[in-house]
């Protein structure tokens, strides 16, 4: 009979669906205006001796030092999150991920230090990487913890909801620059400001967690089991099986939700020659439509299991492929926001139950490391290569026809990985799986 602990009667769960919402949401904004500021101009103020090409490539480029980050910081994070708990490190990884994102909002550009300034960019955006390495294990971790054992599914999908609205944030942040402001103007100061706000955000989100206690399943297990010296090593030593699974199996959710945020902008705009801002508004309107899908179908994962959810979206992401850039292709603005939503819907349906399925997956002494490695390696394909390969693919052959295919071929691989990993929507989460004996 599959179990969870109730959460403590001083602990409403109303505030730890808050507490896990409003930090994913806070730190993706972050993440994420970071892809649109890529896309849009920091290729010309950070790199401009390059070519448009070569200066959106290397944009991108510093765009993916924050996926090489965020598996260190899962590392990191994991370890003292196994070791410690779950909520000291939610708080600092939050007010690492702000930092940095606070600190590219005031860096001086190319033009007035040289060098220096992509230099300092990509010290920012690792540590943009390193402190979102450590958020989302812990925040689904603080969910699934404190669930009924019949929805953990449902409520792992708040943090997964956080998600598309930070980025619905981080695009009406600029939408509303890009429509007020000259062009002189924004690539001016105006780039700066979804940067500056988030210091106000960060002070919502710490205080909001600071009133959350530490879960009842990871107190029960430091009671009853000694502590993990090493999470990193136990995990890859007792289910290496699992953890190679559950992050190859992940690279389609990153692939298709960094192909279709953010290439597509730096597509649509220096290859197609259409309206940035018509084109924020599509890939915002395909956020809405994934963070109302990501809950229906994270319920539906608690009601059928995680895999057959998971499998459906590795279905229809090879079936959209093709029609995803025929759409965007067409520059019909609502065609765009349709081929964008359908893809958002395939993303989540990976997504909402991979927020229970992989804490589901591992033991509780190194759930919080096993999970956030699973996560954030897998991001470093699908998120950190994929606008980049994206790009080069393009400029190479003229066509979007090879990135169909490449996600096609990565959602083929997610399926097979999907295929080979066990059901755990019934899963007791205070038992140890394990892969191999220790």
């Amino acid at each position: 009979m599959p179990t969870t602990a109730a959460p403590p009667a001083s602990v409403p769960r109303s505030r730890i669906a808050a507490a896990t919402f409003i930090g994913t949401a806070i730190e993706f904004y972050d993440f994420y205006i970071y892809g649109t500021a890529a896309a849009l101009v920091l290729g010309h103020l950070f790199f401009p001796t390059f070519s448009a090409l070569a200066g959106t490539l290397a944009a991108f480029a510093t765009f993916g030092v924050g996926f090489v980050a965020r598996p260190v910081g899962a590392v990191v994070f994991g370890h003292f999150g196994d070791r410690i708990g779950r909520k000291t490190m939610l708080i600092v990884s939050l007010l690492t991920m702000g930092t940095g994102t606070v600190a590219i909002g005031l860096l001086p550009t190319y033009e007035t230090i040289g060098i220096g300034a992509p230099v300092l960019l990509v010290l920012c955006r690792f540590l943009q990487g390193f402190g979102l390495g450590g958020e989302w294990g812990g925040a689904v971790l603080l969910a699934t913890e404190y669930a009924p054992a019949n929805r953990r599914g449902l409520w792992s999908s708040f943090p997964q909801v956080g998600p598309a609205v930070g980025f619905v944030a981080a695009g009406t942040a600029f939408l509303v620059l890009g429509g007020t402001l000259s062009d002189e103007a924004f690539e001016s100061w105006g780039w700066r400001v979804p940067f500056l706000a988030s210091a106000l955000l960060l002070v919502v989100g710490y205080y909001v967690r600071m009133k959350i206690a530490e879960t009842p399943v990871f107190e029960k297990a430091m009671r009853e089991h000694e502590r993990s010296k090493a999470p990193i090593v136990e995990v890859i030593r007792r289910q290496p099986r699992t953890l190679a699974l559950a992050t190859c199996s992940f690279i389609l959710a990153h692939t298709l939700f960094y192909t279709i945020t953010t290439f597509s902008l730096s597509y649509g705009t220096e290859v197609l020659d259409l309206d940035k801002n018509m084109l924020i508004v599509c890939a915002m309107v395909a956020a809405a439509v994934m963070g109302v899908a990501t809950p229906v179908l994270a319920v539906l994962s608690d009601r059928i299991g995680r895999r057959r959810v998971c499998l459906g979206a590795a279905g229809l992401a090879v079936v959209w492929a093709f029609p995803l850039f025929g759409l965007i292709n067409t520059g019909n603005p609502l065609l765009i926001a349709i081929g964008m939503s359908v893809g958002m819907i395939a993303f989540a349906a990976l997504f909402a139950p991979m927020g229970a399925f992989l804490p589901e997956l591992f033991a509780t002494r190194y759930r919080y490391t096993g999970s956030s490695v699973a996560y954030n390696a897998s991001s470093i394909v699908g998120g950190g290569l994929s606008p980049i390969l994206a790009t080069q693919m393009v400029a190479s052959t003229g066509s979007s026809l090879p990135i169909s295919a490449y996600l096609v071929l990565i959602a083929l691989i997610c399926a097979v990985c999907v295929w080979f990993m066990r059901e755990t929507h019934t899963a007791d989460l205070t038992t140890d799986p394990t892969d191999t004996r220790p």
